[in-house]
């Protein structure tokens, strides 16, 4: 078997420049000539094993530390040049390894410099949301991805599109169905006769990576099989809408302050979505079911043979001036606490809400998958919410993969609590309200058992004769 070559030239640099010693000093140690030395340093010559050993014996040299690599600096430093306040100067893994090895000192300098950005980009948002909630508007903003972009324009402004909603009803009268009549089966027979396309689910080994995909040449809309039924009727109906909508969606497109061509090329995607749902469950029919059942999700899903996830995003839609309901808001996170998606009838309350506390039953659905769970919540501002959790199964896993699961939590004003159906569990003199924060970084409620972070509001408290119930005392 070849041995693995070991090019370790700016290591031997460092080892020289630390002695004080010139490339021919060091060169007749070693008894190598000055310019093999050279070849060396430079990464032209590979060091051998005789030479690894006279390293060692003649200036005590570590072998460990000529032969290890520099790969944890490096998948730092790509980590850093990822930030799209960077994206014009991404050098080549090259680059950066070249970085790692010939300056580490410097590589950990721009490594805590980054740190430290990060930081005050942190904290810098969290007085933004603070000053907010206060009534004071900021111009505070980091540098984005488009996505970043899209989804904060998104959560911030109310869930219904008014134009998209009339234009999906109208297409959906359009299909002449009756009740009980498939939908899904509507649809694809007017993709084939309006426009020639076909749909076809494949198996996940010829479309392993991919949830949908349209090919243009062919005709045909292919769908994973990974996909339910609900999951893969939404996938045709966004093409449907596509098509049927263009109109619409682009003018309700236009309508949003977006910077860039990608970020409105995402945007189109989420208003297709959109209108997916709208086409699946139409606003007079949808709205009027959910006041009948008082907002329960799961006789909707079966009303209109959709998701719960599905069923629970509609209610956050329903807002047609003069036929509006209940204003609901959602919040999905994975089980690592990343917050996957907002979005609010009126806006997602990030200001008051904030959707940041350890305590919602949100995190709490993980250890109960398929249940749901409710909870009256009171804010610091004296408010409060009702908040319904429940875990959303992903796309169908194979064996030898780990099951996608996320959590969905739906909310309202404590003041609806009487009008859905959910408000039940929470009913009686004897239900005392969860106390919760926006987060912990703005949250001012002492001996939290639940807090994770300082707030910034205060400073810490260093009384090393008191030791507070949480990890973070502050005064």
């Amino acid at each position: 078997m070849a041995e693995n070559k070991i090019f370790a030239g700016p290591r031997v640099r460092r080892i020289r420049n630390g002695l004080g010693l010139t490339q021919t000093a060091m060169a007749e140690a070693l008894e190598i000539s000055p310019s093999y030395l050279n070849l060396i340093e430079r990464n032209q010559r590979p060091l051998t094993v005789q030479l690894l050993l006279k390293l060692s014996a003649v200036y005590k040299v570590d072998l460990d530390e000529l032969q290890g690599e520099a790969g944890g600096t490096v998948s730092q430093l790509r980590e850093v040049f990822a930030d799209p306040l960077l994206a014009g100067e991404v050098p080549g893994d090259q680059e950066l390894i070249e970085v790692a090895e010939a300056a580490p000192n410097a590589a950990t300098g721009i490594l805590k410099l980054y740190r430290a950005y990060r930081e005050q980009a942190e904290r810098l948002t969290d007085l933004a949301d603070l000053l907010a909630r206060e009534g004071h508007e900021t111009s505070l903003s980091g540098t984005r991805l488009p996505s970043d972009e899209v989804r904060e324009t998104l959560e911030k402004r109310a869930n219904f599109y008014a134009r998209i909603e009339d234009a999906a009803e109208a297409f959906h009268a359009s299909l002449g169905l009756s009740a009980g009549d498939d939908l899904g089966g509507a649809l694809k027979a007017w993709l084939r006769t309006k426009h020639g396309i076909a749909v076809r689910a494949l198996p996940v080994h010829a479309m392993p990576n991919l949830r949908r995909r349209y090919d243009r040449h062919t005709m045909r809309l292919f769908l994973s099989e990974r996909l339910s039924p609900y999951d893969q009727l939404r996938e045709v109906a966004m093409e449907a809408c596509l098509l049927a909508l263009p109109d619409e969606i682009f003018a309700e497109l236009q309508d949003l302050p977006l910077s860039s061509n990608e970020a409105r090329r995402l945007a189109r995607f989420e208003l297709a979505r959109y209108a997916a749902h709208a086409l699946m469950m139409p606003y007079a029919g949808f709205l009027a079911a959910a006041q009948r059942a008082r907002y329960d999700v799961d006789v909707l899903r079966a009303r209109f043979s959709v998701s719960y996830e599905q069923a629970a995003n509609r209610l956050t839609m329903l807002q047609r001036p003069g036929a509006a309901g209940i204003p609901f808001f959602l919040l999905e996170i994975d089980n690592a606490g990343h917050r996957l998606r907002k979005a609010g009838a009126q806006g997602f309350p990030q200001a008051r809400f904030g959707g940041g506390c350890p305590k919602l039953n949100i995190h709490a659905a993980f250890a109960q998958p398929g249940q749901v769970l409710v909870d009256h919540v009171a804010v610091t501002d004296g408010g409060g919410y009702l908040t319904i959790s429940r875990t959303l199964e992903g796309p169908q896993s194979g064996f030898n993969e780990r099951v996608r699961r996320s959590a969905l939590l739906i909310g309202c004003d404590a003041a609806f609590r009487h009008d859905v159906i959910y408000g039940e569990a929470v009913a009686g003199d004897a239900a005392v309200p969860v106390a919760i924060g926006t987060a912990c970084r703005l949250c001012e409620r002492p001996g939290c058992l639940s807090r994770a972070e300082p707030p910034v509001t205060r400073p810490l408290g260093l009384d090393e004769m008191v030791t507070g119930l949480s990890a973070f005392d502050f005064q």
